[in-house]
């Protein structure tokens, strides 16, 4: 459980750093990956989707509209105030060798 904790304070101080006053980090693990978004109320500024185990493989992330391509580190930012109406969750996948994973690892915001 400790690991767990380091691994998810790491993974969420770069986003802390970069986000506007009243803020929210949020996140939530799987087996394999860790989905993180800094957001404000409905308006998502960033998500972050990491590898818990360091293995390559092909991460995305997706909130409503947009859905990121399949990349090996799957980050993608917003400007202060973008907002996507009735947008819920922050989600993300991986992929690995052509199979998915895990995937539906979502943030509710």
């Amino acid at each position: 459980m400790k690991n767990f904790a380091a691994l998810l304070a790491a993974c969420a101080l770069p986003l802390l750093a970069a986000t506007p006053a009243g803020a929210e980090v949020h996140g939530q693990c799987g087996n394999y990956i860790c989905v993180m978004t800094a957001h404000h109320n409905r308006f998502v500024q960033d998500i972050t989707v990491r590898t818990k185990d360091g293995l390559p493989g092909t991460l995305r992330s997706y909130w409503g509209n947009f859905h990121s391509p399949k990349v090996n580190a799957a980050s993608h930012r917003w400007e202060v105030g973008y907002e996507q109406a009735g947008s819920k969750l922050v989600c993300g996948g991986l992929e690995r060798d052509g199979r998915s994973i895990e995937d539906g690892i979502c943030v509710t915001i």
